[in-house]
């Protein structure tokens, strides 16, 4: 099996190309597999680019623990660039078919390479049962949660899959390996959620961590991105177009007034390999 190595900002996949060659015959269990850090490729899950009979390309994707993802802020520009790239869309306007429905993406491209990224990534989904969350709310906004053995205010909201946004004092590694895996598997969250933890440095610029469901710590999150710009706007912490700071670089997120949200950032090759049938 062909396959690609590519990341967004440090959030990294193994993207394999099913308009060339077959899809894989257990993708949850390649997943797994080539995900490993150790004894694989090394990455936070696998995507599947496959063709769509209403867009330029599908996205498949499935997280490093062979769980099934709806959505990936991230994966879906490394999509785009390879699309674009390797010659199967070769137009700087596409159209992705992914767990969340539709999404419209801009590249911006020089000397045939392309060089940036720009997705719709839609409206945010608020309604408790669509994200999904058991907490009251719609969408659940500045709510106390008990995790962990603390009290923690959370907002919470969908953009595709699940998020859960905890704004903090000061960002640290016990946030995140300590709050982020009980949140991840909270009772509120019947599908499990990913996990944010955000430090407001002013109203246009957030440094960000997150737990992704199914993958531990990433070293960036779009749709986790997108989440935080939401909470920070609902809760009168930021202004609509934010610089989002992950420890993989930065990401440019704009909540527009059709309620779209925009996400632009970096997409890169890294390697490419073949993967032992």
């Amino acid at each position: 099996m062909r396959f690609t190595k590519m990341h967004g900002a440090g959030n990294d996949y193994i993207f394999v190309d099913c308009f060339a060659q077959p899809v894989p015959q257990n993708p949850s269990a390649l997943a797994v597999a080539v995900s490993d850090r150790h004894c694989g490729i090394g990455a936070d899950g696998l995507i599947l680019i496959c063709p769509s009979d209403v867009a330029d390309a599908q996205m498949r994707m499935w997280n490093a623990d062979g769980s099934r993802g709806e959505m990936c802020g991230n994966g879906i520009r490394c999509l785009a660039k390879y699309l674009y790239e390797q010659q199967i869309a070769r137009r700087e306007t596409l159209t992705i078919e992914t767990g969340r429905g539709l999404l419209d993406v801009q590249l911006e491209t020089s000397a045939e390479q392309v060089e940036r990224i720009r997705v719709d990534m839609g409206p945010p989904i608020v309604s408790p049962s669509e994200i999904p969350t058991t907490l009251p709310g719609t969408p659940p906004l500045d709510v106390e949660l008990q995790v962990a053995g603390r009290t923690l205010t959370v907002t919470c909201l969908s953009m595709g899959n699940p998020h859960c946004v905890t704004f903090v004092e000061t960002l640290n590694d016990d946030w995140v390996n300590s709050i982020g895996p009980a949140l991840e598997r909270h009772p509120d969250f019947p599908n499990r959620t990913n996990a944010e933890f955000v430090q407001v440095i002013s109203p246009r610029e957030l440094l960000v961590r997150v737990w992704e469901r199914g993958s531990g710590e990433t070293l960036a999150c779009g749709t986790g991105a997108c989440a935080a710009v939401v909470a920070g706007v609902l809760t009168e912490r930021t202004d609509r177009a934010v610089a989002v700071r992950l420890p993989g670089g930065e990401l440019h997120v704009e909540w527009c007034a059709n309620d779209h949200l925009f996400l632009t950032g970096p997409a890169v090759e890294v390697f490419r390999g073949e993967w032992p049938d």
